[in-house]
């Protein structure tokens, strides 16, 4: 469709224009800026696209996954953020779309859920979300055409959040797997699933961001998009203009329960990679290294003398990993990955989790404001061993230039002999930092602190007027935080 826009409101379309790097969507009436009586008349396209032969042409091959358990925790509605941290947005995420109906009655009655899928081959392969079918009783899939088959649970995998589906059935429409290595910030791309139990729902959006790591999901790079998604389209596909999948619909960022403008899918590839190893081996296995990660901020950069952020931070190295095994230690800060750049931490994750466990591959790191290279055997991804650290302890007195009060971890208590407990943070270089009491502080400006009396020496050394790195474990991880030690003249802390 063409619209014929006047003379005069030539000048508005070309501001539109260069705003928008030169396309024009007209939807209304223009109103004029400037007016030249002189100027041509200038033709505007419309490029909406119409999504209905899209629809119409993948439907068939998306279906509705029901279940049913007795105490299954992922059957029932996960609207709890994950944390009560008022300070922390990602405590609003709902990782696990389906809201069951609840009967009523007591322990042991069967709850009930909803998700979607989609069919993968004509012989009754379906992908769909882990949560959506996880501790399940019975799982039954409902095809476009209301048919109802039982579905066998082949696998599923926590890391990626899929699950493997089969039913006897043959002769099935099947969608088409497309390139999510070939989407590109701002392109349309539309979902069909059964939002609230509403089968055959089609709604669409754009890409508003790409390779976005979330919390507890740090080998998926997803894919964020502005596509209406609510409780029931889990697991369901989400497709590019060639009608071709690129995604799968997992997780919204919610303070209601309900779409906010925030979805998150799976890419289709890392999902094809887990399904070929559901398929043949039912697990998956994964590359592993044995390290904690954390992001360069600018401060962090500036205490490790970068010219500018970038890498990913080692943060914590595993004893008896890989990485420990070959020389990596914390504060390294690993720029590229069998030659592949890392420029942030999200990066390197997806990377080593596609490694087959067993390969051996080169880590390019900063140490000590110089680059150099580090061969690693990867070894396989362990199930989940946190680790716990007694934080208990009689307060002393820390540094007075860090203004903290620490206490040696007690001997025989998990973690005594790595660093000193954090019981208290005055205002100062700690507090600053982000250092908060129940932190194990474990080095200063990249030294190991032993106990408190080491620490206190360790203090006394440090440079005035300069920012420094401080480690510390919170909780199961360990994280770096830059501090700023006082010039001579400044405030005493």
């Amino acid at each position: 469709m063409a619209v014929q826009v006047p003379s005069k409101f030539k000048s508005s379309v070309i501001a539109v224009a260069l705003a928008t790097g030169g396309a024009v969507l007209a939807t209304g009436v223009l109103t004029p800026a400037l007016a030249f009586d002189n100027a041509p008349q200038t033709r505007v396209e419309m490029t909406v696209p119409d999504f209905s032969a899209l629809v119409a042409q993948n439907s068939a091959a998306v279906v509705n996954v029901s279940v049913t358990g007795k105490s299954a925790p992922a059957l029932a509605w996960q609207g709890v953020p994950d944390s009560d941290d008022e300070d922390n947005p990602f405590g609003e995420f709902f990782k696990h779309f389906p809201k069951p109906p609840m009967p009523p009655g007591g322990k042991g009655m069967p709850l009930q859920g909803l998700g979607s899928g989609f069919i993968i081959s004509a012989d009754g392969y379906i992908i769909t979300n882990r949560h959506v079918v996880d501790g399940a009783d019975k799982i039954t899939v409902k095809l476009n055409d209301k048919r109802q088959f039982p579905a066998t649970l082949i696998g599923s995998d926590e890391q990626s959040d899929i699950a493997l589906l089969k039913i006897d059935a043959r002769d099935l429409p099947m969608v088409a797997i497309g390139d999510a290595a070939s989407l590109k910030v701002g392109q349309w791309v539309f979902a069909i699933g059964a939002p609230f139990g509403l089968e055959r729902t089609a709604t669409k959006g754009i890409v508003s961001a790409l390779g976005r790591s979330l919390p507890n999901d740090t080998y998926v790079p997803f894919i964020q998009t502005d596509v209406p998604i609510n409780p029931g389209n889990s697991g369901g596909p989400l497709f590019d203009l060639t009608g071709k999948v690129v995604g799968i619909n997992s997780q919204i960022f919610s303070r209601s329960g309900g779409y906010m403008g925030l979805s998150f899918a799976i890419p289709v590839d890392v999902a094809m990679e887990v399904v070929a190893q559901l398929k043949a081996d039912g697990h998956v296995t994964r590359g592993w290294l044995g390290i904690t990660l954390q992001e360069v901020t600018q401060d962090l950069a500036r205490s490790f003398n970068l010219a500018q952020p970038r890498g990913a931070l080692v943060s914590e190295v595993n004893a008896g990993g890989p990485a420990a095994k070959s020389g990596l230690k914390a504060g390294d800060i690993i720029v590229a990955y069998a030659g592949k750049p890392i420029n942030d931490s999200a990066d390197l994750p997806p990377l080593v989790g596609t490694t087959k466990p067993g390969a051996n591959k080169t880590l390019t790191v900063i140490r000590a404001g110089k680059e150099q290279e580090i061969a690693v055997t990867l070894g396989q991804l362990p199930d989940k061993n946190p680790q716990e650290l007694a934080l208990n302890g009689p307060p002393d007195d820390g540094s007075p230039r860090l203004n903290v009060a620490v206490a040696d971890v007690p001997a025989g208590q998990p973690g005594a002999g790595e660093g000193v407990l954090v019981q208290q943070v005055g205002p100062g270089p700690a507090a600053e930092a982000g250092v908060r009491p129940g932190d194990i502080l474990l080095s200063l400006n990249n030294q190991k602190v032993k106990n408190v009396a080491h620490l206190q020496q360790l203090v006394r050394e440090l440079p005035r007027g300069k920012r420094i790195p401080l480690l510390v474990k919170r909780g199961n991880g360990a994280l770096y935080l830059a501090g700023k030690v006082p010039a001579a003249g400044e405030r005493p802390v």
